[in-house]
């Protein structure tokens, strides 16, 4: 008997602290506005700003491997669990300690966190699902996840406004992990049997070996790119362009997240029915259009429309590459889920690169490198299988 098996016996009640869990995942998303905050507290410069997401998801290129091995010795549930507690310590952490050596220990907490719930909770989700309907579930918990995501930016927004400190969003990210602990720990099982081949980090980095799987792996790093470089450069964008306070610009970050959570629920209704292929390749030519709109636009109310537009085409991507992966070779599905979100560092890698350039030339420059991202996952759209 398998792992999937085990976990389905907790019932159909399981799928929901499963999905909760997702929300829990979106939390990670608070770096974007959180960057924009902590460079105003520190007065810090666009290049060491973005240091701050690089932190992020930078432990998602160390830790996937190490996760992946650790959940076929522990199981997917107490992986999950030792991420939700990891992530609870690094919500907690700037609210008794702040500056900038404390925030960025916290985001590298929760870096590695969400790591380890990525790793663990997708697999988990598909093994709760028949297997034709992978790629539903796992945009049904995208669109959790952006909820999660919209919701940040309001809660510090509100807690700044109505309470003069930002960081009380910590207390509210907190509780509510503390919360999703105890669900799973009630509802779902922890009697998974282990995996009787063990996943190694040879095993796992040897499906680079796989045209496909790398195809793929690429495609998530330059998605999650994309998500992360526009959650942390739009205020900016309208800060410079549009010539908005902070307190505004955020919101913008917010709209795109309200976008990405109704993509991410049509999604969920459309790839039941509608072939994943093509609903990448449209999605990726009308993020490609938009986006190039959106760089090129002096009104913030065409700012704002195409920043809509962008966030609904791109929310359902991460989901439908995730689920081609976990479809091509199901039986190693813990290694495939470690090596893609390896690929979740792309969050690491392009932020970074995105400063230097916006410090250079300006945002409109630093935002151009997206593009790039958008036009290989339009390539690629035209090479998964059908």
């Amino acid at each position: 008997m398998n792992s999937k098996q085990d976990i389905s016996r907790s019932g159909k009640a399981a799928v929901y602290p499963v999905l909760f869990g997702f929300f829990v995942m979106g939390f990670v998303d608070v770096v974007g506005i959180a960057t924009n905050y902590v460079k105003e507290d520190f007065a810090l410069s666009d290049t060491l700003a973005n240091l701050i997401p690089m932190m992020v998801f930078l432990w998602f290129a160390l830790f996937s491997v190490p996760t992946g091995i650790l959940m076929g010795k522990t199981g997917r549930r107490n992986t999950v669990v030792a991420a939700l507690v990891i992530t609870a310590l690094a919500m907690l952490l700037p609210l008794f300690f702040y500056d900038f050596s404390c925030v960025l220990l916290a985001f590298a907490l929760l870096g590695i966190g969400n790591t380890m719930l990525q790793v663990a909770l997708n697999p988990m989700a598909a093994s709760v699902v028949h297997p034709g309907k992978i790629t539903s579930v796992l945009t049904l918990g995208q669109f959790f996840k952006a909820i999660s995501s919209f919701l940040g930016p309001v809660i510090a927004g509100a807690a700044a406004s109505f309470w003069g400190d930002w960081k009380l969003i910590f207390i509210v990210y907190s509780l509510t992990t503390l919360l999703s602990i105890g669900w799973l720990l009630l509802v779902v099982r922890g009697n998974e049997k282990k995996e009787e081949t063990k996943a190694t980090f040879k095993t796992t980095l040897s499906l680079f070996k796989d045209k496909y799987i790398v195809l793929l792996f690429l495609g998530i790093l330059f998605i999650v790119g994309i998500d992360v470089g526009l959650n942390t450069t739009i205020p900016k964008l309208l800060m410079e362009k549009a010539d908005l306070p902070l307190s505004k610009a955020g919101l913008g970050t917010s709209l795109y997240f309200a976008a990405r959570t109704a993509g991410a629920f049509i999604g969920a209704i459309l790839l039941a029915k509608m072939a994943a292929v093509r609903f990448l390749k449209v999605s990726m030519a009308l993020a490609i259009a938009s986006f190039l709109l959106l760089l090129f636009a002096e009104s913030k109310e065409v700012m704002f429309a195409m920043i809509v537009v962008v966030g609904l085409a791109c929310s359902n991507v991460f989901s439908i590459l995730f689920s081609f992966a976990l479809r091509h070779k199901p039986d190693r599905d813990n290694e495939i889920s470690a090596l893609m979100i390896m690929g979740v560092s792309g969050g690491a890698l392009v932020t970074p690169f995105m400063g230097v350039v916006a410090d250079t030339f300006g945002q409109v420059a630093g935002l151009s490198i997206l593009l790039i991202c958008m036009l290989y996952i339009g390539f690629a759209a035209f090479r998964v299988e059908k």
